[in-house]
């Protein structure tokens, strides 16, 4: 590869996806010469212009809907799809032919995210693709557009930090990265949006940072998009006479954002609609869904606008014929939106489960419940002993305190452009913290809820080369792996799991922890399993450290990682004594390592665990 000219961010959306640079030569210390990159995209049939973000929609057409003609691009031969503007528009009226929330389904373990699964309501006759193989193409589309617009700088030779959620799981962060590869994207970082976030409201503040903040402050990052909600907490700590940012936790996954809002607005319009006497078909309620997106994207945006018109098909057909029109009103969306998502509760409040069906239609695993306020406070409650032990912090937390309270709050995602959400959301945190004595969190400003993330990677990756703010961190969880006891055959009863830890909280990118020199049996030439765990709050254990029991709230099972491991000169199913390393890599990835006691070989399993909380 050659001498990277730019830091590239991008903001693989679940509804958006931006992308940003800074221009290496051309940027000194909080001097960054940076800005968003256009991305020419369809805007209707044959009309092409460049917009700050590519809608994260792909849309399938029928072979005779769209001539060639209508899918060219200013690179290339048009490709039998469509992604971006045109693709929502297009989707808006034959939903049935449209993929969106991709990113979603990228992070659903209950699926096969490489199978043609979407869209899931799409009939026989449409050629359905995987989530990775649409979040293949959005890259591919940026990464022409890079190169369009840069053809002596291509992507391919750029520094490329591309973001996902704090809470993807392992599996997800490695379909994202393969994905990008596939784009040809292989000088890759992954960052986590939150982090992402912070790291532009750094760089807009140009330096000023440090005034908005001290020693001892705790800052809660909000992060809510299309897709996911993301909990971080960053201190502010000293470190060399200077300040200090470092990420001390990050929130679980919860499917709980924009999606789940323009559902609840399409079945309130639908609700409307039946008292009027006109009942909507399942694939109408999907076409609505929509139109209430486009809605409330408006009736957010323009303080001016009192009502939006949404027109859904008609049950005459589902490609053609006449439409029925309604609307989506601003006292609808607010009264959905903020009361149904963002209702008033006590800092004890948790989130509320149900009992599931049995038989359930395959689809997304939303949160169960939508209220955002309780599945922060959850989070600030187990996150409570998050700074006690961290220099400066030990007497900052009153005893009695039942939750971490933050002192400093950055909001990120599309939903918060509402006013309304942002100042309810600060209503019920401040409430939180009046009720225990401790002094409301300011607001820090600056956010660009639409940009920030894709800025704050291209940030991020000029800061890698040594220059700016960087966020100190390492990994966001203690992880272990699973060892089997030896015991003898019980009806019934499965063979105790010890949890080894292999990686401490707060292992940095790019180090190597040997382990104690005890030996554990690792099974050769046969299918095995292996099982990692994680805990966000066991953050004292150290390497080696064998669990026999733990509480149910303290260590999570990760997803479990199946392979067949080479007998090399082995009978299969043979039983060799190793010992184990692990080493988090630079890109984020932790790499366990079995080395036997005699021999030059090795066996390696590696997983993703940027981030992860």
């Amino acid at each position: 590869m050659s001498e990277a000219r730019y830091a590239v961010g991008i903001d693989l959306g679940t509804t958006h996806c931006v992308m940003a640079a800074v221009d290496l030569a051309a940027s000194d210390r909080d001097d960054v010469a940076e800005g968003i990159e256009a991305i020419p995209q369809l805007t209707a049939p044959g009309s092409v212009e460049d917009r700050t973000m590519l809608p994260s929609f792909l849309y399938l057409p029928h072979p005779d809907e769209l001539k060639p003609a209508d899918r060219v691009l200013p690179w290339g031969e048009p490709p039998p799809f469509v992604v971006g503007e045109l693709a929502r528009a297009l989707g808006g009226r034959t939903p049935i032919r449209l993929v969106a929330s991709a990113k979603s389904w990228l992070c659903h373990p209950g699926v096969d995210r490489r199978a043609a699964i979407l869209p899931v309501e799409a009939p026989e006759e449409v050629a359905r693709v995987s989530p990775l193989q649409a979040t293949v193409r959005y890259l591919t589309h940026l990464r022409a557009a890079w190169d369009h617009q840069h053809p002596d700088a291509p992507l391919t030779d750029q520094e490329v930090v591309l973001t996902v959620p704090a809470s993807f799981d392992p599996a997800a962060r490695e379909l994202t990265a393969e994905a990008a590869a596939t784009a040809g994207l292989t000088h890759l970082v992954l960052l986590e949006e939150p982090q992402a976030a912070l790291y532009h409201w750094i760089l807009a503040s140009r330096g000023e940072w440090r005034k908005q903040v001290q020693v001892g402050d705790i800052i809660l990052v909000i992060d809510l998009g299309g897709g996911t909600a993301d909990f971080s907490l960053i201190a502010v700590t000293e470190r060399d006479g200077s300040l200090d940012l470092v990420r001390v936790a990050v929130g679980d996954h919860i499917l709980l954002g924009g999606d789940n809002m323009d559902l609840a607005l399409a079945h309130a319009v639908r609700a409307k609609l039946a008292a009027q006497g006109t009942n909507l078909d399942p694939w109408q309620v999907q076409a609505l869904t929509h139109g209430c997106r486009a809605a409330k994207e408006t009736l957010l945006g323009d303080a001016r606008a009192e009502a939006v018109p949404v027109v859904v098909p008609s049950r005459g057909s589902k490609l053609i014929g006449g439409t029925l029109r309604t609307e989506l009103t601003r006292a609808e969306v607010t009264q959905n939106l903020v009361e149904g998502f963002f209702p008033v509760v006590e800092a004890a409040a948790r989130p509320a489960s149900r009992a599931r069906a049995a038989l359930t239609k395959i689809g997304l695993p939303y949160a169960q419940d939508a209220a955002m306020p309780r599945h922060l406070a959850a989070f600030l409650a187990r996150q409570v002993n998050a700074t006690r032990d961290l220099a400066g912090f030990e007497d900052r937390l009153p005893e009695e305190a039942t939750f971490l309270h933050p002192t400093a709050v950055l909001f990120n995602g599309g939903v918060f452009k509402a006013q309304p959400l942002l100042a309810r959301t600060l209503e019920v945190l401040n409430g939180w913290l009046d009720a225990e004595g401790a002094p409301p969190a300011r607001l820090l400003e600056g956010a660009d809820l639409d940009l920030a993330v894709a800025r704050g990677a291209a940030y991020y990756g000029y800061v890698r080369r040594g220059r700016g703010v960087r966020i100190r961190g390492g990994t966001a969880k203690s992880f272990y792996v699973g060892v089997e006891s030896a015991m003898p055959a019980v009806p019934g009863m499965e063979p105790p799991i010890e949890a080894l830890c292999i990686a401490p909280f707060g292992m940095e990118e790019g180090t190597q922890a040997e382990l104690p020199p005890q030996e554990v049996g690792l099974v050769v030439g046969e299918p095995v399993r292996f099982r990692f765990f994680g805990s966000s709050v066991r953050r004292t254990d150290h390497v080696g450290e064998v669990l026999e029991q733990w509480a149910p709230d303290e260590i999570e099972e990760l997803e479990e990682i199946e392979a067949t491991l080479p007998a090399q000169d082995r009978q299969p199913g043979e039983v060799v004594p190793v010992r184990l390393r692990a080493a988090v890599t630079e890109v984020g990835t932790l790499r366990l390592e079995a080395v036997p006691r005699a021999g030059a070989e090795s066996w390696k399993v590696e997983f993703d665990v940027r981030g992860e909380g």
